[in-house]
């Protein structure tokens, strides 16, 4: 399992029973050095990730992109060796409906309702990924997950979310599917989200 923050992340797979390895997706060199030490990938779960609800600037914009959407690309690249050795490799991108062109039009949508502009074009910029990554590697599944409201850090100063065992189940649905599984699409827990693409591969 992969964190940025040693302490923190040391705490958690310990507690998982996990192994533990420092990762900071904005940072080339964690990077490689985290997949060195792996050896064998069978998933690859791209969790990382900044909600970026502060001011709308530069600044602020290549944070919640590096965060959001480069850092998927720069993890992603660094482990495709590894997964093109496995037997069912699978990537799972933990995106949002927030990127979702057709949600945050769609007046019936929660969505629609909240202006978070860095972190829904951030999420649209990972799921697009996730689709052209599967038409690059039509070997490996690529999806991304749209995993519902979650109480984590990212939400505790809104108050909002479900436990996150509950938004886990989608994570760990997409990342078990069989060697002839889906590939990119955007899923929540009912399946491909109502009105996304999926990739032609």
């Amino acid at each position: 399992m992969g964190a940025r923050d040693t302490g923190r992340g040391e705490k958690a797979a310990a507690e998982l029973g996990a192994r533990f390895v420092q990762l900071d997706v904005t940072d080339d060199a964690s990077v490689r050095a985290a997949l060195a030490t792996v050896g064998r990938l069978d998933v690859l779960i791209n969790n990382a990730g900044i909600l970026a609800d502060g001011d709308v600037d530069g600044p602020a914009a290549l944070r919640a992109f590096d965060v959001n959407a480069v850092g998927v690309v720069r993890v992603t690249e660094a482990a495709l060796p590894l997964l093109r050795e496995s037997a069912n490799p699978t990537v799972v991108t933990v995106s949002s409906s927030m990127g979702s062109f057709w949600a945050v039009t769609n007046p019936e949508r929660p969505e629609s309702g909240m202006p978070l502009a860095l972190y829904a074009a951030s999420k649209a910029a990972a799921t697009m990924l996730t689709v052209q990554y599967a038409k690059l590697h039509p070997q490996i599944k690529f999806n991304a997950v749209e995993p519902g409201t979650t109480a984590t850090d990212m939400t505790a100063a809104y108050g909002i979310g479900r436990p996150v065992p509950d938004s886990a189940r989608t994570v760990v649905r997409l990342a078990t599917l069989a060697a002839d599984g889906p590939t990119g699409t955007l899923q929540d827990e009912n399946g491909i989200l109502t009105g996304e693409p999926v990739a032609d591969t």
